[in-house]
């Protein structure tokens, strides 16, 4: 059997637009909005079978703006980045440039105490192959993070960790999976 997956990724929230390290932050009346009008340009989108979402809030609501009722799936929760969470990208550059040049070309480097992209990769790896989480389903939608879209591209083109930084995933975009007989493929997304 041939299990579809779509890959959502968040709007920006007004923290990210600042350039802030996520910190289960809320949607604002922007991002609502645009989350509103993804979903009535994608109207088509497939009935999935079951709709999964990350932990965090902005996940969540985000999830809830499409018209979903989902199943929160902690494997799909952001890359957890430590004592950076909340904090402004440009004060970590200034404070601690050697660590955040570390964690952005090292892939095993966790520097700020959290997750390393390698670390997540294998998280989302782990979900993406345990066939328990897709084996009765024919469509699977998930509302998640960029950076756990990254993750699961790496995994399934087995990508070196170190592109994890090449792989563009901008708010409210689609990435398709398909897994077969071969495993998991990569599929320009239909919507």
């Amino acid at each position: 059997m041939r299990t579809r997956l779509l890959l959502i990724s968040h709007p920006a929230t007004a923290a990210q637009r600042k350039g802030t390290f996520p910190a289960d932050d809320p949607l604002d009346a922007r991002a609502i909005d645009e989350a509103s009008a993804f979903r009535a340009s994608h109207a088509g989108l497939p009935a999935a079978d079951v709709v999964l979402v990350s932990p965090a809030l902005c996940a969540l609501e985000t999830a809830n703006a499409l018209g979903f009722a989902a199943t929160v799936a902690p494997a799909l929760a952001d890359v957890d980045v430590g004592r950076w969470r909340g904090r402004r990208l440009l004060e970590v550059a200034n404070e601690e440039p050697e660590a955040l040049a570390a964690w952005t070309r090292e892939p095993s480097a966790a520097p700020h105490g959290g997750e390393s992209f390698d670390a997540l990769v294998l998280r989302v790896g782990s979900w993406l192959d345990a066939s328990a989480n897709f084996a009765r389903h024919d469509t699977v939608i998930a509302v998640t993070h960029a950076s756990v879209i990254r993750a699961a591209l790496i995994h399934v083109l087995q990508a070196p960790s170190a592109s994890f930084t090449r792989f563009e995933i901008p708010p409210l975009s689609i990435v398709e999976l398909q897994r077969g007989e071969r495993g998991w493929t990569w599929w320009p997304a239909k919507g």
